[in-house]
């Protein structure tokens, strides 16, 4: 199959590691394999950047929207190729500029293959002049309306006009593995895709109250992970049934804290479900003060529920500033359908937003904790999802926990 299509991809918080860098280029290009390898993408590791060479017949702008979303890079371009040499080099630039229309230009290079016999200032200069001649525009070093970047490597010289945003941050699974609670609102998921950005594997687990509700949640929660698995490449879903949990909350404590009741259980079972998964942490898309559960005096009564540490990389955010972020990593539109979700069943007309963890501490003496832990546990469904790939369900324990999808 012919290659002829070049991309340089560019990472820049990657390059301020020190001995473990090498650990974190490998991670992107594994990646990037992953991500392209449907396509017959070939990712090689360059110094200070990576090269992928794609097939003749796949579409430039499936290449672009996939590469977009990968972490770890800062910037990528589309680059064309020409021989190792100046006068051929030459020929093929000026030929790709045909039709582009530019005011002004510079030439930037960098030389990876330090054989070739030109040094990167004496490429500028030749290549610059070469470009000027055939074109008349003029060289502007500081404000140029097109930059030429050109790429020496030891077989070929790649050159490349335009660099396309990348999604920055760090190659996921380069910074350990996250448990997070993934409802099927605007937050969650958008805190979900932060840890990813940061480089961690999120492992979602959404509680429901199917059948005491319909399936709807179920459904925009699937579709989620589904979003969030072309950021993070494969994704496990954990769907775990809450309604036995809470029908028991209802019936045994004051009606006020059972939302923060709630909230308690689900991070015993999330941090439950996260040890047998190997993720060290819980996130969760909390704002401070947005809902009732979000007061800093319930969230001190909520952590102590908790031994793992919660992450809240929402926390200093406002609505607005969340629901743009979901826009534009594309789950705003899934998290705004309609549907049942679990935590509003039995909600009380006035829940608490101080509670006290002596006043929590008594309303769930009355309640087998550990027992119900333990149940909703062993319930919990996994399903898995890959990008690009169908999705696959593996059923932790017992299925029919689902019965009725």
């Amino acid at each position: 199959m012919m290659i002829a299509m070049h991309v340089v991809l560019r990472y820049h918080e990657i390059a301020l590691k020190g001995r473990n860098r090498p650990f974190f280029v490998d991670k992107l290009a594994s990646n990037a394999r992953r991500l392209l390898g449907d396509l017959g993408g070939r990712v090689e590791v360059l110094a200070g950047r990576l090269r992928v060479r794609l097939p003749d017949d796949v579409r430039w702008e499936e290449a672009e929207r996939r590469l977009a979303g990968l972490f770890g890079v800062a910037n990528f371009s589309r680059a064309h190729e020409a021989p190792l040499d100046m006068e051929a080099l030459g020929r093929a630039v000026v030929a790709a500029l045909a039709g582009r229309a530019f005011e002004s230009f510079r030439v930037t290079s960098r030389r990876s293959f330090k054989a070739f016999p030109r040094t990167s200032p004496e490429i500028d200069r030749e290549l610059g002049a070469v470009v000027h001649v055939a074109t008349g525009v003029r060289v502007d070093l500081e404000h140029p309306g097109l930059t030429i970047h050109v790429e020496v490597l030891h077989d070929r010289i790649l050159f490349s006009f335009e660099k396309q945003p990348g999604a920055g941050g760090f190659p996921v699974g380069s910074s350990g593995r996250v448990a997070a609670l993934l409802s099927g609102g605007i937050d969650s998921p958008v805190a979900a895709w932060r840890l990813m950005k940061r480089g961690c594997t999120v492992l979602p687990i959404h509680f429901h109250a199917f059948p005491l509700q319909d399936h709807t949640t179920i459904d925009k929660v699937t579709d989620l992970a589904q979003v969030l698995t072309r950021y993070q490449l494969r994704t496990r879903l954990l769907l775990v049934p809450f309604a036995e949990v809470q029908q028991t909350i209802v019936a045994s404590c004051p009606a006020p804290l059972r939302v923060v009741l709630y909230r308690r259980f689900m991070v015993r079972i999330a941090e439950a479900l996260a040890a047998r998964h190997h993720a060290r942490a819980l996130v969760t898309g909390e704002s401070l003060g947005q809902v009732a559960s979000q007061t800093l005096d319930n969230i001190v009564v909520i952590d102590e529920a908790a031994r793992m540490p919660i992450l809240r990389p929402l926390v200093g955010m406002d609505k607005e500033e969340i629901t743009d972020q979901a826009r534009r990593i594309g789950t705003f539109e899934v998290s705004t359908l309609p549907d049942q979700d679990c935590c509003q069943l039995f909600v009380p007309r006035s829940p608490a937003t101080a509670a006290t963890l002596e006043e929590v501490r008594q309303a769930e003496s009355a309640l087998d904790v550990d027992g119900l832990v333990q149940g909703a546990t062993r319930q919990a469904v996994e399903e898995r999802f890959e990008f690009p790939a169908a999705r696959t369900a593996a059923p932790a324990a017992d299925p029919s926990v689902l019965t009725g999808r």
